[in-house]
């Protein structure tokens, strides 16, 4: 016999979900993200004093151990043992507290209200909090762009997963508890790598592949959580372990909707956190232009550290956002009757909208950048790091912009009918040197970069450009950087759906290639040619 109650929760999980999308479309339409609806319907669920369900709260957890697990998968460990990472996290969060925590126990003394509460070691600890963030919305914002293996991209994520550290340490320490004895077991992790390495080998790459994702990423966080360890970091190492195989990255794009599903609930949960109230949502507002100060800091460390301004401005505007670790504290502070509970709807809503301010900056970092370019590059030192260094193209005539499978394809063929005179270029440093292993004349480069070209020797001889981009946005802004340098040469752009076409035509491409329709015509013709005696 059916179950009426839990006819009720579904009834009520798809009312949610239901305004869930329609805010989302609502703010596609306005061109932001979708998740910035999500936000907002969240809000509006706790406006009408609804609590959020068993499904929304199973929904969040499950995405945020999945989003950890895909952060293992293309977490580079070298990248944490630059300074770039492990000293500019430890710098900006060290003077984030001090100046947060000052400002804080101020308004503590002076018995502004909320605030009064707090002591000297209480405000410290919100500053902590604040000081983070967020890991879920900067690498939803550059898996969307398809920048995880851009330079700023790298540097975000490694300094999110050293914040990541910090969390775990302190969560330790605040609630008392250390790891249990047995979590000396799950070092046996280590030498078990060889057996998931060959799982993952044999598995294919069907509906096998995903099943093996969750039970490594929900098996990972269960056993870290068993032995005293946060949940969350269990996924992480997880997918840290399996990293340097060929097939993650395979498997991180076939978990990438499941986890972009999971995730709603994420978003709808921070806007349902706590009571709202005018006093609540003043302060929470107030919070929110200190993001500016974060990601200053962010900036002028990341430059002190011998990273091109560029490269520092996009990864700060990745960081600009407070992080969903503000709640964790929160609710700790509440339960220990630290703090009020009104201080869990504050963080909720100062975390939301700095996610609001943080969406259109991300979306138009490259523009932000070239706009004021001359102003950004007063801040950039003398000192280039390797991958600042003068471009040579070597003589070439040819250049393919993205060195993907479509790319590598066109580059493979294009060396077959005109040689040397081919370059590819591709911003994911790690793929340019197994390329270049291999003898491909290929560079590191960003053709979305608007000193891109001032990298490029001023003789070159390029006349024809291929833009095989992983992205719409990726190849639009390359486009923009062409016509800035009134690039007197052709330019064939890649397409996936026909609405792109018209756009990559306006904005300056000579001709488009769309990958799908093009595709079908090549295997047609292949098959043509080999019935041909």
């Amino acid at each position: 016999m059916m179950d009426f109650a839990w006819v009720a929760i579904a009834l009520g999980d798809v009312a949610w979900i239901t305004l869930a999308f329609c805010m989302g479309f609502l703010a596609r339409m306005m061109s932001l993200p979708p998740l910035v609806g999500f936000l907002a319907a969240g809000f509006i669920l706790n406006y009408l004093g609804t609590a959020s369900g068993e499904m929304l709260h199973k929904l969040a957890d499950l995405g945020i151990t999945l989003l950890l697990f895909t952060v293992g998968l293309k977490l580079n460990l070298k990248m944490l043992l630059r300074p770039q990472v492990w000293a500019v996290t430890v710098l900006h969060t060290s003077t984030i507290i001090a100046l947060f925590g000052t400002a804080i126990f101020s308004l503590a003394i002076m018995g502004v209200p909320l605030f009064s509460d707090l002591d000297l070691k209480f405000s410290l600890m919100l500053a902590f909090a604040l000081s983070f963030s967020s890991t879920v919305f900067v690498v939803k914002v550059l898996e969307d762009k398809d920048e995880m293996n851009s330079l700023h991209g790298r540097i975000a994520i490694g300094i999110l997963v050293m914040q990541d550290l910090a969390a775990v340490i302190f969560l330790a320490a605040s609630t008392g508890e250390l790891p249990s004895l047995w979590a000396l077991l799950l070092f046996l992790l280590i030498p078990l790598r060889p057996l998931l390495h060959h799982i993952l080998q044999q598995i294919g790459h069907g509906e096998l592949l995903i099943l093996y994702g969750l039970v490594l990423a929900l098996g990972g966080a269960e056993l870290f959580e068993l032995g005293g360890v946060k949940d969350d970091l269990g996924a992480l190492i997880m997918g840290l372990l399996i990293s340097a195989h060929p097939k993650s990255v395979e498997m991180a794009k076939a978990m990438l909707s499941f986890k972009d599903i999971f995730l709603i609930g994420f978003f709808l949960s921070i806007g349902m956190s706590g009571q709202l109230s005018l006093e609540v949502l003043i302060i929470g507002l107030l919070l929110v232009p200190f993001i500016f100060i974060k990601s200053a800091l962010f900036f002028a460390l990341m430059t002190h550290f011998k990273l091109r301004a560029r490269t520092a401005l996009l990864a700060s505007l990745n960081l600009t956002n407070y992080s969903e670790f503000g709640l964790i504290v929160a609710a700790i502070g509440v339960s220990s009757g630290w703090m009020s509970a009104e201080w869990l709807a504050i963080i909720a809503i100062a975390l939301s909208l700095s996610f609001v301010v943080a969406a259109p900056l991300n979306s138009g970092d490259n523009r932000i950048y070239g706009a004021y370019r001359n102003f950004w590059l007063k801040f950039q030192g003398e000192k280039r790091l390797p991958d600042d260094m003068l471009l040579n193209t070597q003589g070439a005539t040819i250049a393919i912009f993205g060195m993907g499978r479509v790319g590598s394809g066109a580059y493979n063929r294009m060396r077959e009918l005109h040689g040397d005179t081919v370059v590819g270029i591709d911003f994911d440093a790690e793929l340019v040197k197994r390329l270049q292993m291999k003898g491909s004349k290929v560079l590191h480069g960003d053709p979305s970069d608007a000193d891109f070209w001032d990298k490029i020797e001023q003789d070159h001889g390029i006349n024809l450009i291929m833009l095989a981009l992983p992205n719409l946005g990726a190849n639009l802004d390359a486009l923009e950087q062409l016509q800035e340098i009134s690039f007197p040469g052709r330019i064939v752009a890649t397409a996936r759906y026909s609405d792109e076409e018209d756009l990559l035509l306006q904005a300056g491409a000579t001709t488009v290639f769309n990958i799908y329709t093009e595709a079908g015509a090549g295997f047609a013709e292949h098959a043509i040619r080999s019935d041909t005696p």
